[in-house]
């Protein structure tokens, strides 16, 4: 197994191919020529809005910095381009029409590995599944419901390549659940193909932009009619994506804006938090984007101070996918606090619970590496996760 690269030493090959000083980067980053040698040393984590300058000023992508999250990725890119076909087949599909309740289980079968984060079983199962629903469809003369399906298999897919990191493949598939919601004249489908949308942004570290497509979602579907739980879960998640974007573009209001429309919506859902069309909602949820935010917002102490509650007892609803995210928030806020033990006891929680996600979420690898660079090599539990991803041989 080979080790790697890490963001930041991705950004030290790419900045010395272009004949680039460090001083310059740095400057083109508007962060301090020390900060920048730490980040390419491992000893500062590369944040997403950091890796969006970077990539900006060396002219990549944000997939390029980050780069190849596997250790072994041949079976991966495999199925992969098996995904990347049926994607790019959307009006041809090789699959006959399955019978209702095979196609039912199959979707059934696939939030579940979504939310699971069992990215691996997922991906293998999308291929077949998304050629099924599209079949079908396309058969039923029109019907809202089975476009509905195509739209979610899409939502799953979408998951898969924004976590393998393949961002040409992601926006393909936002697009084509674009037109799949189309059929369906359902505006929560379409609010969710918007929220999918926005996240190609996200990763491209294109905020701005983002919030964007957030708020045209949000106009859009404010003024569809509905008021029940699936309008308020759709309209709540796409102030979660606002919530994310806006603090990593630095835009406290605009944080804090929605925020609070966010948490009003929460406030009408009774009991646990909702999955509705791949999308979380209700308090839980809420309260890990906003200890987010705290992050990107530069109030570390009070993220780690959240979080530790949460971690003992997550809010009831959310599933693996969630919990796994707030357990690598949890980390980030501890190591920008110093908290080393945290920081890993954290990961150990992400690992636990979500260990696909863990493996290969980018900023569960950059608080690793920072970990294992900080003289910390001799902690068995840290170099079993650092084997895990790739981190170290």
């Amino acid at each position: 197994m080979h080790s790697a690269p890490s963001a930041g030493e991705n950004i030290a090959v790419l900045r010395k191919v272009r004949g680039m000083s460090q001083t310059k980067l740095a400057r083109l980053m508007k962060i301090s020529l020390s900060y920048l040698s730490k980040i390419e040393t491992g000893l500062r984590p590369a944040t997403p809005p950091l890796v969006a300058a970077a990539a900006s000023a060396l002219h990549v992508t944000t997939a390029r910095i980050y780069g190849d999250p596997f250790a072994d990725p041949s079976t991966q890119h495999e199925l992969m381009n098996d995904l990347r076909t049926v994607v790019r087949r959307h009006t041809l599909p090789r699959e006959d029409v399955p019978p209702p309740d095979e196609l039912a289980a199959s979707l059934d079968r696939a939030a579940q590995l979504r939310a699971e984060t069992d990215y691996l079983s997922l991906l293998k199962l999308l291929p077949t599944l998304l050629g099924q629903a599209t079949a079908t469809a396309m058969a039923s003369g029109g019907d809202a419901t089975a476009w509905g399906q195509v739209a979610d298999v899409y939502s799953c897919a979408y998951a898969v390549a924004h976590r393998f990191r393949q961002p040409d493949l992601t926006d393909m598939i936002v697009a084509r659940q674009t037109w799949a919601a189309q059929q369906t004249w359902n505006p929560s489908a379409e609010a969710a193909a918007a929220w999918n949308e926005a996240g190609t942004y996200q990763s491209a570290g294109e905020y701005a932009d983002g919030l964007a497509i957030v708020e045209r979602a949000i106009v859009r579907y404010e003024s569809a009619p509905g008021d029940g739980l699936e309008h308020i879960v759709h309209l709540g998640s796409l102030h979660l994506r606002g919530i994310v974007l806006a603090s990593r573009h630095e835009d406290a209001k605009a944080t804090a804006d929605h925020v609070r429309r966010a948490k009003a919506l929460a406030e009408r859902i009774k009991g646990p938090d909702l999955l509705q069309h791949n999308l979380t909602f209700g308090p839980g949820n809420t309260a890990l984007y906003e200890l987010a935010a705290q992050i990107e917002l530069n109030a570390p102490g009070k993220a780690a101070e959240v979080a530790g509650p949460l971690l003992k007892e997550p809010p009831a609803g959310l599933k693996p996918s969630r919990v796994g995210r707030l357990a690598i928030d949890a980390a980030r806020a501890r190591l920008a606090t110093k908290d080393l033990t945290g920081a890993e006891d954290a990961l150990k929680y992400a690992f636990r619970v979500a260990p696909q996600m863990a493996e290969i979420h980018p900023m569960a690898r950059e608080v690793l590496r920072v970990l294992w660079t900080m003289h910390q090599r001799s902690r068995p539990d840290l170099v079993l996760m650092a084997k895990r991803a790739g981190l170290a041989d």
